[in-house]
Formats: structure tokens, sequence, C-alpha cells
């Protein structure tokens, strides 16, 4: 048999047009910061903010098909769905890394002055508290609700909100020591800390899409569901688990005594089901009914949860 937690989570896609919202007003900060100070390490900054809003845009895309109830053609749901998101949002940092770093090369080439410091940085300061505060309101919704899609969203956030830091800081010495190739060599710097942030969500998504286990915390509270249930000679075995975006699935064998009647142990895999659906959100369980007389069949010992 098969339980399913019930819900629908088409409400997280607000806050991807928090982030959509967040991006339109940082570009257009952090190129009018550009344009007024002519820094490389400042088009850097703007260049990531746009892969910002593509990013935000895909998530929102995402989110909606995410949100999708179980159908005919998918009868596990539209989960995965946010593995696509992020692992797209990863692909774009790396694309903005390498923009970035062909840019700053050709400026360290030919090196150029900087105008308007002050209040270019002022403006780029304005857009990084923004992006922070954007950042976090949607990094705490992504750990409440378990999203992947909104914390590799906010995890690019955060690490603009340090881009930009970095940048400022640069800049700002630029002006102090009067070393044009500074602005460049910053710009390198943004470049190469955003190819590490892609490479880390790619890594997360494909992770996602390759049906990995659940984590071993989570493994241990479905194995102290389970043992709690061994009484009276049940046991279990074939005890599997995957994740799917923020759902998910672990199946197993309940193996009880052959006099038992049906009706107990169906009785007995619904209390087993309501526990483990309890104990862990999003939770989907399949169980299937045997006897311990008929173990034979199989080869081992009954299994814990992998």
């Amino acid at each position: 048999m098969s339980t399913q937690a019930p819900g629908s989570r088409a409400f997280l896609k607000r806050f991807a047009v928090l982030s959509i919202a967040a991006a339109v007003v940082t570009i257009g900060l952090k190129t009018g910061a550009w344009l007024m100070t002519g820094s490389v390490g400042l088009l850097s900054d703007a260049l990531e903010s746009l892969v910002n809003l593509a990013g935000a845009v895909m998530a929102f895309w995402m989110l909606s098909v995410a949100a999708r109830p179980a159908d005919e053609d998918h009868a596990y749901g539209h989960g995965k769905a946010e593995y696509f998101s992020s692992g797209f949002e990863g692909m774009l940092v790396l694309l903005a890394a390498i923009s970035i770093g062909f840019t700053a090369v050709q400026r360290l080439i030919h090196p150029r002055g900087l105008q308007e410091i002050g209040l270019g940085l002022g403006v780029s300061l304005l857009a990084s508290v923004v992006n922070l505060m954007v950042a976090l309101h949607i990094r705490s919704a992504g750990r409440r609700h378990d999203s992947i899609t909104l914390i590799a969203n906010a995890r690019h956030l955060l690490t603009d909100v340090l881009t930009s830091a970095g940048v400022i800081a640069g800049v700002g010495a630029v002006a102090l020591t009067g070393w044009q190739r500074l602005d460049p060599v910053i710009a390198i710097a943004v470049a190469c800390n955003i190819v590490l942030t892609g490479f880390r969500i790619v890594k997360e998504s494909v992770s996602g899409l390759m049906d990995r286990a659940l984590p071993p915390a989570e493994l241990e509270t479905i194995n102290a569901v389970l043992n709690k249930h061994r009484i009276a000679g049940v046991e279990y075995h074939e005890v599997l688990s995957r994740r799917a975006g923020s759902r998910r699935f672990v199946s197993m064998h309940v193996l009880v005594p052959g006099a038992w009647s049906v009706h107990a142990g169906h009785g007995l895999l619904e209390h087993i089901e309501a526990e483990l659906r309890e104990s862990l959100p999003d939770l989907v369980v399949f169980t299937h009914l045997e006897s311990l007389e008929d173990s034979a069949s199989w080869h081992g010992t009954p299994s814990d949860p992998r």
C-alpha cells in the first residue's frame, strides 16, 4: 500500500517573485554604479545580478511545476523539477564567471582610471543591502519548507553579497592607492569565487537527480520508528529510500507471524505509516506485508533503511 502527505507548495512561488524583484532592483543600481565609475569590478557585480534574475525566473517556473499534483504520467509527483532549477542556476553562475573573467583580463591589459568612486560605491552598497535582506528571507523559507530551489537561490544571492563586499573594498583601495590594475584583479578573484559556488550548486542538483538515499539523520529517524514495532516477531527487509525535491520516499517489506490475520497485519502497516509520516515531513511510504514463515524466499537478514 502507499500513503502520501497532502498539501501544495505553490505558495513558494512568491519567494521566487521576491527574488525576481530584488534582481531587477539590484541590476539597475549596480549598472548605475558601473556607469558612474567605469569599474570592471562593479561591472562584474552587475553581471552576476543579471544571472540572479535569470535564475529567479527559472526558480519561479520550476516551483510552479513542482507544485503540480501527481497525475497519470507523473505518479510520483513533479518534485524533481526543483533540481533542474538549481542546476540551471549553477550553470548560469559558471557562465557569468567566464564573462567576468574575460572582461577583467581585457581591463588588466588595458587599465583605465575610475570616476565618481564615492557615489558609485554608495549605490553598490545599497544594492548589496537589498540582496542581503532578500537572501536571508529566502534562505529561511527554503530551510523551513525544504526547497532546494530556494536554498540554491539564496546561496547565490549571499555569494553576490560577498562578491559586492569584495568589489566595494577593492574599488575603495583603488581610490586610495591609485593602482588601476587592482580593479581587474578584484574582478578575476570574484570570477574564481563564483566558479566555486556554481560547481557546488550543480553538484547538489545532480546528486538529487540521481535518486540519492535520505541523509543518515533521517534514516535514523525511520529506524527508530521501525524499532518500536520489532515486537512479537515483527521484522523488516528491503527498506529503501530516496528523495525528489522536498518529498521523501521510503519503501519496505514488513514481516509478521503467519498466524496473524490480514486485518491485524494491515492495522500494523497503517500504524507504522502514520508514525513515519509524523516523524518526517512530505514523506511517501510504500509497505508490503509478508509472512515470517515465507522468509526463506529471500536471502540475508532484515535490513536497516538505506
